[in-house]
């Protein structure tokens, strides 16, 4: 095997850790010696050992001479464990191959050095493209501090999320549905506005998938939040509101749950996405699912704050009802939103679409 097809293999090990690591990234490690894989890890928890120290205790014999895979820089800070490179010079490993580079200011490039000044060769940008895709969550939260969002619709042919009167449940079908609670098992937290909170009463939690559920979020201009809303009676996860007040109805049996983040709205309008995304990476929620209504995804939109999105077209075909994006100020074609379609999927006769915003 050569180093792509190695690292082929330490990328799949890495994606073991996905929905598990936050805020930490996905990592796999391979340790080779004389063509043999002879001890291999992956990052199983944030907390956790790395992948390189899982791959090191499991190895079945000597390390020294071998050549370690990794998919990201291993580690030269203290945190809730020893750097990685200082055991990597102790069991005398002769070389490194990486992916990447660790975005990490702390690290970013260090950890390379340090093994070469201890004599270890440095191999790295094996399968670059590829790694960052893996672990694009935590290139954009280490460096930038603010959640890597991801915008989620279910629609109908006609671009509709609702009928006049107000139904929605349910456009698409149940297999997209318990994609869409993947999603929700894979993400820190999930947002929507005050109107679907008003109108669908959601959980937000994960029902069809298997994973743990996202800390939940409600933005709400208005400050008038039902009290007998469903999520509230939750005892797992958290629910964080934000808007300009803290309702009457509030009390210090919710504080368990529930939190209320005042913050007025920004000069008369909707509140600044880019603040919204500071405040929540102050809380170290990594990665932001967005499942509003129309309001809020034209928001999420208008405030350039999305990273990636996620849309299902249903079978269906209402003629009216509520368009899923409204108010974006479009007056030429050349000013559209665009993406760049990544992958179309059938779901059943759902099409899952996965894109990300074309920069201009």
């Amino acid at each position: 095997m050569n180093d792509r097809e190695y690292m082929g293999l330490v990328l799949k090990l890495a994606r073991r850790g996905l929905g598990k690591t936050s805020p930490n990234p996905m990592v796999g490690a391979l340790l080779v010696k004389d063509g043999r894989i002879i001890g291999q890890g992956y990052h199983r928890k944030a907390g956790l050992p790395h992948a390189e120290i899982e791959a090191i205790n499991a190895a079945s014999e000597s390390l020294q001479g071998a050549t370690l895979y990794v998919n990201l820089e291993p580690c030269c800070t203290y945190g809730k464990t020893p750097p990685c490179v200082d055991r990597i010079i102790k069991e005398k490993i002769k070389s490194v191959v990486c992916a990447m580079t660790d975005p990490n200011p702390a690290v970013n490039g260090k950890g390379f050095q340090i093994l070469r000044n201890n004599g270890i060769q440095v191999n790295s940008g094996v399968l670059e493209q590829e790694a960052r895709k893996l672990n694009e969550v935590y290139c954009k939260f280490i460096q930038y501090r603010k959640p890597f969002v991801i915008l989620k619709v279910a629609q109908t042919l006609d671009g509709k999320i609702a009928l006049p009167s107000g139904e929605s449940q349910w456009i698409s079908n149940e297999r997209s549905r318990r994609f869409a609670h993947r999603l929700r098992a894979l993400t820190d937290a999930v947002l929507i506005g005050q109107n679907t909170l008003n109108i669908d009463d959601p959980q937000l939690t994960v029902r069809l998938s298997k994973g743990n559920d996202p800390k939940r979020i409600i933005l709400s201009h208005s400050g008038k939040i039902p009290q007998k809303s469903k999520m509230f009676g939750l005892t797992r996860g958290e629910t964080i509101i934000i808007s300009p007040g803290k309702p009457a109805w509030f009390k210090t049996k919710y504080a368990g749950n529930l939190e209320f983040i005042e913050l007025a709205p920004d000069q008369g309008k909707f509140y600044s996405g880019d603040l919204i995304l500071r405040i929540l990476g102050q809380k170290n929620i990594a990665s932001l699912l967005i499942e509003g209504g129309a309001q809020t995804l034209s928001w999420a939109i208008q405030e350039n704050i999305v990273d990636k999105y996620y849309i299902i077209i249903a079978n269906k075909i209402f003629g009216k009802g509520t368009s899923s994006f409204q108010n974006l100020s479009i007056q030429k074609i050349t000013d559209s939103i665009q993406l760049n379609i990544e992958k179309l999927k059938k779901i059943g006769n759902d099409i899952l679409i996965t894109g990300y915003p074309q920069k201009n």
